[in-house]
C-alpha cells in the first residue's frame, strides 16, 4: 500500500486520470453503441486466435526445440530449416503464400471441393490460425532449443544413472526445468504475437483491428477508434503479463 502511496506514482495516477477524463469528455464516442457488439465480437475473435495459436505454436515448438537440442541429424536439420526459414521472413509474406497460395490450390482438387472440410477450407480464418501458429513454432522452437541446452546436463545422467526411463525424465526433470527458463521470453514472444494478430485483417477476418477500421471507413472518424484500440491491447497485454508472472512462480525452477 506504501509502495503505491509514493509521490511519483501519485502524480503519473493524476496524469493518466486526467488523459482519461479528457478523452471521454472531449472526443466523439456516439458512435460506440451502435459498433460496440461488433466490437465484442472482435475482441472475443482476437482472444480466440491469440490463445490457439500460442497453444499449438508451443506444442509444435517443444518437439522442434527438442530435435535441434538432442535430435539426429535427420531431425535437427528440418527443425533448423523450419526455424530459419520462419524467422527470416515476415509474417505477412507468409500469411499471403497460405491464404492466396493453397486458398487458391484447394478449389482445384475435386475431392476437396466434395469434401465436409470444404466449408472450413473456404474461410480465412484457419490460414490465418494456421500462419501464426507456424509464425509462434518458429520462434518458439528455437527458445526451447536455448531451454533445453541449458538444463544442467548431470541432473539427466543422474537421473539415467539411477535408471528412470528416457520419458520419464523428459517429463519429470529436462521439460519443467526448460520451460521454467523459456518462461520470460515466452511471456514477451506471447505479447508480440498479440500484436501480430491485426496482419490476419489483410485476409478479411474481423478481429478488433479490423472493427477499428471499419469504424474510420464508415463514420471518418480516426481517433477515438485508435484510441480504444490501443486500450484494448493494453488491457489483453497486461493480462497476458499477470499470467505469465504467476507461471513463473507455480512452475518449478528445480526438482528435487
Amino acid at each position: 500500500m506504501k509502495a503505491l502511496l509514493q509521490p511519483h506514482r501519485i502524480v503519473m495516477l493524476a496524469i493518466a486520470a486526467a488523459i482519461v477524463l479528457w478523452c471521454v469528455f472531449t472526443l466523439r464516442w456516439d458512435w460506440l453503441p451502435k459498433y460496440l457488439p461488433l466490437a465484442v465480437e472482435g475482441i472475443w475473435r482476437t482472444v480466440w486466435i491469440l490463445a490457439v495459436t500460442v497453444v499449438m505454436g508451443m506444442a509444435l515448438a517443444i518437439p522442434l526445440g527438442l530435435a535441434q537440442a538432442v535430435g539426429p541429424w535427420y531431425l535437427a536439420a528440418p527443425a533448423r530449416v523450419f526455424c530459419t526459414v520462419i524467422r527470416g521472413t515476415p509474417l505477412l509474406l507468409q500469411l499471403w503464400l497460405l491464404y492466396y497460395g493453397l486458398g487458391s490450390l484447394f478449389p482445384q482438387i475435386p475431392w476437396i471441393r466434395q469434401s465436409d472440410l470444404w466449408p472450413i477450407l473456404r474461410q480465412a480464418w484457419p490460414y490465418a490460425v494456421l500462419a501464426l501458429t507456424l509464425s509462434f513454432a518458429g520462434y518458439e522452437g528455437e527458445v526451447m532449443r536455448g531451454a533445453f541446452k541449458g538444463v544442467p546436463k548431470g541432473q539427466l545422467e543422474a537421473a539415467k544413472a539411477m535408471g528412470m526411463p528416457r520419458w520419464k525424465i523428459l517429463t519429470r526433470i529436462w521439460l519443467p526445468q526448460a520451460v521454467h527458463r523459456a518462461l520470460p521470453t515466452l511471456g514477451g514472444e506471447t505479447v508480440l504475437q498479440l500484436k501480430a494478430t491485426p496482419l490476419v485483417a489483410t485476409i478479411t477476418v474481423v478481429d478488433i483491428y479490423a472493427v477499428s477500421s471499419r469504424v474510420r471507413q464508415d463514420t471518418y472518424i480516426v481517433y477515438e477508434p485508435l484510441l480504444l484500440l490501443a486500450v484494448v491491447y493494453m488491457v489483453i497485454t497486461g493480462i497476458i503479463v499477470l499470467a505469465f508472472r504467476a507461471l513463473e512462480r507455480r512452475v518449478p525452477s528445480r526438482i528435487a
